[in-house]
């Protein structure tokens, strides 16, 4: 005879309220809820429970891991042109998300110009496969990625098709996230195949526009609002990247791309207006140093901007 009230104690132990357990003679059976785990965890706590249920007179013992599939929300970066700063303000934003306790996962769906690897200090990290879904690299600053960027050699030009280039845009979303209940999409600029697959496809929760405040960047910002608009994708909000330069000889401010007219654009619209991020040379020497600004426990440009995306997440 096994001794049945040591062994549910022992599984106990192990998995807590994640194991349900059920003795059938010498057999055990161990049930577990794996929900919101890692694969790694996933593993390990199954060894324990394997190891727990493992007792003197235990014939066999079969576990079974079950989860709740995650309600996973995805959150578009996007701006009209290149140039903008849509992907340093994508890295930044979801290092501040994460730091505020979110969840959050980047895909770097740029797909022509990948450079997350850079900015998240992910460069040679190359991501594996399992069950024919990539399994995404985890950055030094906890946020798992995923990039073409990591997958083809360095400088290679991905001379690719619309189609091509939003199949591959899907291989990254529908990769094994784990317990990433927030993805954020570092979109290519424009309005071209990878933003409608996009839309259509996935249909992102929100939409965050990035643009300089220069009249040339607004307009084509106006048309990629459209874009989101016209596939029922909200608007989150606009970010005016370069705005304001600050002489680190001198201090003097001046304004070279122009100032405020990312905000005026956007009551124009009717969205909100999130934030502006200064034409800083400290902003450009961390980014191309993979040590985002976000990181730092004195950010105070990247912080408030996730500060108002976290609060329309919870409202909406």
């Amino acid at each position: 005879m096994i001794d049945t009230v040591a062994i549910r104690a022992a599984v106990a132990a192990a998995a807590g309220d994640r194991a349900s357990v059920r003795i059938d003679g010498a057999r055990v059976g161990v049930v577990i809820d794996a929900t919101g785990l890692e694969a790694d965890e996933r593993d390990a706590l199954e060894a324990r429970v394997r190891a727990a249920a493992a007792g003197p007179g235990v014939a066999e013992v079969r576990v079974a891991v079950t989860a709740e599939r995650t309600t996973r929300r995805l959150l578009a970066v996007a701006s009209g042109k290149g140039g903008v700063g849509k992907s340093t303000l994508a890295a930044n934003l979801a290092i501040a998300l994460a730091r505020s306790g979110r969840r959050v996962g980047l895909v770097d769906a740029d797909i022509y110009g990948p450079s997350q690897p850079r900015l998240m200090r992910a460069e040679g990290m190359r991501p594996e496969a399992r069950d024919k879904q990539l399994l995404p690299v985890t950055t030094p600053y906890g946020v798992p990625m995923l990039s073409m960027g990591q997958l083809v050699e360095p400088g290679r030009a991905l001379a690719w098709r619309g189609p091509m280039a939003a199949g591959a845009l899907g291989q990254l979303v529908d990769a094994d996230w784990g317990a990433a209940d927030l993805l954020l999409l570092d979109l290519p600029p424009g309005t071209g195949d990878v933003q409608l697959t996009m839309v259509q496809k996935h249909k992102p929760a929100g939409a965050v526009i990035v643009s300089t405040p220069q009249d040339l960047a607004l307009i084509d910002a106006a048309r990629a609002i459209d874009l989101f608009r016209t596939a029922g994708v909200p608007i989150i909000g606009l970010v005016e990247n370069m705005a304001g330069y600050v002489c680190p000889a001198c201090g003097e401010v001046s304004d070279p791309f122009g100032r405020g007219g990312a905000e005026a654009e956007a009551a124009r619209l009717g969205i909100p207006f999130l934030g502006r991020v200064p034409l800083a040379i400290s902003i450009r020497e961390a980014s191309d140093a993979g040590e985002p600004p976000a990181a730092l426990e004195g950010d105070t440009v990247f912080r408030p901007i996730a500060q108002l995306v976290a609060e329309w997440l919870r409202a909406h």
